[in-house]
């Protein structure tokens, strides 16, 4: 190996490992907030996962909202059962009198 592709073979790891350590010290210093700064924001999301619970390894309910709409999902087993939830806040409320 001639002296000069092994000083070529050098000179680009000490490139490379310089390029890796400058994008490190920038990750650093300017942190992560900075990154999250160049990515445009969101409106405002219609789809929302309120909740979830596990009921077995194969199966679990979702609660998922969407348009202020909650539906009730359950998943598993390769099929998904639907239900339309009524929010608390537009339930009707019925005395134990009445």
């Amino acid at each position: 190996m001639p002296l000069s592709d092994f000083a070529r073979a050098v000179f680009a790891l000490v490139l490379t490992l310089g390029l890796i350590g400058l994008a490190a010290a920038g990750l650093r210093r300017f942190g992560p907030e900075a990154i999250g700064r160049l990515v445009p924001t969101r409106k405002d999301r219609r789809l929302a996962v309120v909740e979830t619970l596990v009921l077995d390894p194969a199966r679990r309910l979702v609660l998922v909202s969407c348009d202020g709409e909650e539906q009730l999902l359950l998943l598993g087993e390769g099929q998904v059962v639907s239900k339309t939830v009524v929010p608390k806040a537009a339930a009707k409320v019925t005395s134990p009198d009445a």
